[in-house]
């Protein structure tokens, strides 16, 4: 039951995830630095302090009582993953939204599902599966056979994501529903996206340095709540560390691009609906941050594994490629590409069954 009911957050954090970017496009007049600082005020400051409080009411002790170097650890891994998200856009500039996404994401997923499990390898910690654990035991085979068929299913997708841009023969859109102009240089591109790859997937490693944090308000909720097992919203203190570290990246470069395209103007243009942008802008980052409230959720049934991260990444590839069917983004394309979408999409699916089942034989 635990298993399933991981498997039903970890769905519920990549819905989120996949359609937060749908109120973004109702946005009028405004570049995306614009409306992704909104956005991030609400995602990384407003929602996540809000979300702790409201489930964690001693929150802020917690933190405050933690050592500076799980404070710092957490907050740099936190750093590292906003700089992942934002150079994700130059690697789609210089590969192409198919093949640079399909590379960072794919990094993504194994770097975040993979180097704390050589870590805990290495440095054993009580609760922490390792890899050699996996590798010796069935259930944990399951989750490795998982994340390699979920990589496949990523590169199914993104063989026919190059297939539409060759067909359609125009600008694509990234999975934020923005025109990238791409300009081909694939080394630059490799580089680029191999780095945002694996930053990306600090987002994980910052899960883990900040564990101590989930820890203490788990114990206290099991010590008011005892019998009613591991506390679901145990996560909320520590991504208010860890998105402090991505708001501080991400601020940094928003404010960088405001200046360079002086798109700071975009808030005094007329006949631009202010307050339908903010409000669109509060949804969409609010979405976004309940993809780690719902991980967290899905976390505290499955633990922090390489489990949970794969079906996190699956679930937001899978909603993401579904949602692109759905709003006709693949509109005029051949349908031998229209089937090799839908491969990749019941592939990834795939995946997420088997690493479901191997959760479930734990």
């Amino acid at each position: 039951m635990n298993a399933l009911l991981g498997v039903f957050f970890h769905f519920l954090g990549g819905f989120s995830s996949g359609s937060f970017y749908l109120p973004y496009k109702k946005v009028k007049g405004w570049s995306w630095e614009t409306y992704w600082l909104i956005g991030g005020i609400f995602s990384w400051i407003i929602v996540p302090p809000l979300a702790a409080f409201m489930t964690i009411p001693n929150f802020w002790e917690i933190i405050q009582n933690e050592s500076s170097s799980i404070l710092g650890l957490t907050f740099l891994f936190g750093a590292l993953w906003g700089i992942g998200g934002f150079t994700y856009g130059l690697g789609v500039r210089y590969l192409g939204v198919a093949l640079g996404s399909s590379i960072i994401l794919g990094l993504c997923m194994i770097f975040g599902s993979l180097v704390p499990s050589i870590y805990y390898e290495f440095s054993p910690q009580s609760g922490k599966d390792n890899i050699g654990l996996m590798f010796s035991n069935r259930w944990g085979q399951f989750v490795l056979l998982g994340l390699l068929v979920c990589v496949v299913g990523i590169i199914i997708s993104g063989k026919a994501g190059m297939m539409k841009e060759k067909e359609l023969q125009t600008d694509s859109l990234d999975p934020h529903g923005t025109e990238v102009k791409t300009e081909y240089k694939f080394g630059l591109g490799l580089l680029v996206s191999i780095i945002s790859g694996i930053l990306s997937a600090c987002f994980n490693f910052g899960l883990e340095a900040g564990k101590p944090m989930a820890i203490i308000a788990n114990d206290l909720w099991k010590a008011a709540n005892p019998g009613q097992g591991e506390f679901l919203f145990q996560n909320n203190v520590t991504y208010v560390v860890v998105l402090w570290g991505g708001m501080a990246t991400n601020l940094i470069g928003c404010l960088y691009l405001s200046f360079k395209n002086k798109s700071y103007t975009d808030y005094k243009k007329k006949n631009v609906p202010v307050l339908a942008n903010i409000i669109f802008c509060a949804l969409a980052g609010t979405m976004w941050f309940l993809q780690f409230f719902f991980y967290g959720m899905g976390e505290s049934k499955m633990g922090n594994g390489p489990s949970s991260w794969i079906l996190h990444m699956a679930f937001i590839i899978l909603i993401a490629n579904l949602w692109g069917i759905i709003i006709k983004e693949w509109k005029g394309v051949s349908k031998k590409t229209i089937s090799t979408i839908v491969m990749g999409m019941i592939v990834m699916f795939i995946s997420i069954l088997i690493v479901g089942y191997g959760n479930s034989l734990r």
